[in-house]
């Protein structure tokens, strides 16, 4: 039997439950699925989704690196765009930017230094699998 990959969950590094609930929460509307802690003084690793797309967030230093990021393909960002930012979150006011990989993107960054790229394809088809074109030398 040949492999068959499911799935894949970015894992990033955070420093402050509190700071990284008001950013993925109340700003991104991410939903806590779960929480974990070996005891009260212990780091927390955590993982959250919204409509599809799953992250794990870690206090644990051995995990991964702060000032990740994390690209995603996705549809609607025009009303993705407009929720985020009808959030009044202080920190982060992001804009829709056109790449050169023709998609539109809204990048954030959260406050440990990781990125998230959301893009949308420029493709008319929306059964196309967009990809990055390979740049020119």
């Amino acid at each position: 039997m040949d492999a068959q990959f499911k799935s894949t969950i970015p894992v990033l590094r955070i420093f402050d439950v509190r700071k990284a609930r008001d950013f993925y929460v109340g700003f991104l509307g991410f939903q806590v699925d779960w929480e974990h802690q070996f005891d009260e003084k212990a780091p927390v690793y955590m993982q959250l989704s919204r409509d599809g797309m799953t992250l794990h967030l870690t206090e644990h230093h051995g995990d991964c690196c702060p000032g990740s990021t994390v690209f995603v393909w996705m549809t609607g960002i025009d009303s993705f765009h407009t929720n985020i930012t009808s959030r009044g979150y202080g920190y982060m006011r992001p804009s829709i930017e056109t790449t050169f990989y023709d998609s539109r993107c809204v990048e954030v960054i959260d406050p440990f230094g990781n990125r998230i790229r959301f893009n949308e394809s420029l493709a008319t088809s929306p059964q196309s699998s967009p990809s990055v074109p390979e740049m020119e030398s």
